[in-house]
């Protein structure tokens, strides 16, 4: 479906992005991965895709709280493949927390991380993406873009942005034939959500699974975790021409957190 395409993944080295990555790659796209491992396993995973789907596949180290790592990237994607078709902005970071406790260099990162990277790669792949009259943008929000949960100000708050970006960008853009949503994930088996569990349990001093079960029932009608690789199916859709005219959603895939 995606033989030729060539794709840039945020925070693929683990979880959802990775998912997304091998989701992107098994369709025929090329990848950029991007995030924060050891040098043998992201060489590692270089290996992994290109054998596993004979796709072409690099790595950009891009500290995606750094505006000129991001152009970089961007450029680097251009250089090896020839441009960008697909950008999908999935990297994230998360801390818990009251607003009146905390910790401003904490707000300054997530805000940066969640929300001001996914501005800056949009910014560097859409004059190309225009000049070419195709792009597929993918920024992974949460359901936390649209709704609220307590002690997650800053997470909330820029995924709450994320979500009206992407809806900007697909006003502004429609006319090139360049979509962009935004999927809104509820629970998802992740090592973000794991340290969650970890964290609280200790607090509660309560066995993990126990609290990785109450997590989920508390928000989810359907009460078990959504897979990354269901994440990674989604990415598909909307890079294909079934969804050619689907631009500007917030797509749950929630198990009905936002249904209530």
């Amino acid at each position: 479906m995606l033989k030729g395409k060539n794709a840039i993944v945020t925070g693929s080295t683990s979880g959802i992005g990775l998912a997304i990555a091998h989701s992107l790659a098994e369709q025929g796209a090329n990848i950029l991965l991007n995030g924060f491992a050891e040098k043998s396993a992201i060489t590692a995973l270089v290996s992994e895709l290109q054998e596993k789907y004979a796709v072409r596949v690099d790595y950009s180290p891009a500290d995606m709280t750094k505006p000129n790592d991001i152009v970089d990237m961007v450029a680097m994607c251009d250089r090896i493949f020839g441009r960008t078709d697909i950008l999908v902005n999935n990297a994230g970071i998360q801390f818990t927390g009251t607003v009146d406790g905390y910790p401003v260099e904490k707000w300054d990162q997530i805000i940066s991380i969640n929300l001001s990277a996914s501005f800056h790669t949009m910014r560097a792949v859409l004059p190309g993406m225009k000049k070419r009259n195709f792009g597929r943008i993918i920024n992974i929000a949460s359901v936390h873009g649209l709704v609220a949960s307590a002690n997650k100000g800053a997470y909330v708050a820029a995924k709450h942005g994320l979500v009206g970006l992407t809806k900007v960008v697909a006003l502004e853009n429609g006319d090139f034939n360049i979509t962009c949503n935004a999927i809104c994930p509820g629970w998802v088996n992740t090592p973000l959500v794991d340290k969650q569990v970890a964290d609280r349990a200790a607090a509660e001093n309560k066995d993990p699974q126990l609290v990785s079960q109450e997590m989920i029932g508390e928000k989810q009608a359907i009460k078990r975790f959504t897979s990354p690789e269901q994440i990674g199916g989604l990415a598909v859709y909307f890079c294909s021409n079934a969804a050619s005219t689907t631009t500007g959603s917030a797509y749950t895939i929630d198990g009905g957190w936002t249904a209530e």
